[in-house]
């Protein structure tokens, strides 16, 4: 079983920056694939980005692909997005997802979510 909380949404301006955090609970993080996901209202929740349990394999959607860093710690139990030159169409709620296999682009990829973080970029 693995717990994830994330932290770090808010409200920025078009061109800022955020860093959401999600921290995991359980002692075989380091054995799971994370992946960040957003869903807007209105919108189905679509992919992100995911990282392998090492680390060596990551993946982006088109829309983030130059502008979001995926990356992990897994002495920390903590998987973080860096988001830059943020826009308006950013602003959704996102969620981090566990999976003791590959990562996936696939909401139905993952096993546990958490609870979400509202990001918010206004034009």
């Amino acid at each position: 079983q693995v717990q994830l909380v994330e932290s770090g949404g808010g409200l920025v301006q078009a061109g800022g920056s955020l860093r959401l955090s999600c921290a995991a609970s359980g002692r075989t993080f380091s054995s799971y694939a994370m992946g960040w996901f957003r869903q807007a209202p209105g919108k189905e929740r679509e992919f992100v980005a995911a990282i392998s349990w090492s680390g060596g394999r990551i993946y982006y959607a088109d829309s983030v692909k130059g502008r979001f860093t995926i990356s992990r710690d897994n002495a920390k139990n903590t998987v973080y997005l860096q988001m830059n030159s943020l826009k308006p169409e950013d602003t959704a709620v996102y969620y981090c997802a566990a999976v003791g296999g590959p990562p996936s682009p696939r909401p139905g990829g993952y096993d546990y979510w958490g609870q979400g973080t509202q990001v918010t970029v206004s034009s």
